[in-house]
């Protein structure tokens, strides 16, 4: 099933068929769950005068490969912002939250220009794509990535971090013009920041996520982007981080803050 098939299936449906291929160890991918949450904010707001501006999206619980149903309610539509509040139900209970904002443009005096300037990586044709080969989450295989800068996860590394270009596999998701949704569901698919300095396999997930929105989306859904994560603090079995993502013109697109669960 199509990433397109699911979003037609949000708008017309209660219950939607997760499909094969998106695991992630216990739970689905969660960067397929925010994306479905986000798509079923967007078709509620219906306003395209109203930009996405933030959403934050909390993991309850795992989500299963079987059907979940979403469930929206705009808590406030004002002049400029609408805001509402999304929720993934399954097995009858809360698995999943998304609040988002949609605002309109607004006059005013005050510009900042200050948006982290995008690395300088090699192109892509000079790195190597990780190869399906190689053991990770089934999710993985519906992109590609070519780590840049820092190590891969479980390394034993004594730093974090890590950055590169990433994209949707072109061969398993057909071209068209990419959505705010796909951007969220592209978005999670690098681990977290510490995951280089695991020595061995130990669990590891997305608590909370927000993600603002910056410039405006407009690329094709096989278009190559840049990303770099970086952890400000790690103890007691949690961590944060903050990452940036940027087009192939180094346009900064959006900024992503996680906090994160670590089990070893």
């Amino acid at each position: 099933m199509s990433l397109e098939q699911i979003y037609q299936d949000i708008e017309n449906k209660e219950w939607v068929d997760i499909p094969k291929g998106w695991s992630q160890g216990r739970t689905i991918y969660g960067g397929l769950v925010a994306g479905m949450l986000l798509y079923k904010a967007v078709h509620t707001v219906n306003d395209d005068h109203k930009k996405l501006l933030s959403t934050s999206i909390t993991f309850v619980g795992p989500v299963q490969e079987e059907s979940v149903k979403l469930t929206a309610e705009i808590l406030r539509q004002g002049k400029s912002v609408t805001t509402i509040e999304v929720r993934l139900w399954q097995h009858d209970a809360v698995q999943s939250i998304l609040i988002a904002s949609f605002g309109t443009p607004r006059e005013s005096t005050i510009e900042v220009y200050q948006e982290r300037i995008a690395p300088d990586y090699p192109d892509v044709a000079h790195l190597n794509i990780m190869p399906k080969s190689v053991p990770t989450p089934e999710c993985f295989k519906q992109f590609q990535l070519a780590w840049a800068e820092g190590h891969y996860p479980l390394t034993a590394s004594e730093q974090p971090d890590f950055g590169g270009w990433f994209r949707f596999d072109p061969e398993l998701h057909r071209q068209r013009k990419m959505n705010v949704s796909d951007v969220v569901t592209l978005l999670d698919v690098w681990p977290p920041g510490v995951l280089p300095l695991f020595k061995m396999p130990a669990p590891s997930s997305s608590l909370t996520w927000h993600i603002s929105f910056i410039h405006p989306l407009n690329h094709d859904l096989d278009a190559w982007f840049k990303y770099k994560v970086f952890t400000d603090y790690a103890m007691q079995g949690y961590s944060t981080e903050y990452a940036h993502f940027w087009d192939e013109n180094n346009q900064l697109i959006a900024i992503s803050r996680q906090t994160v669960t670590v089990f070893t």
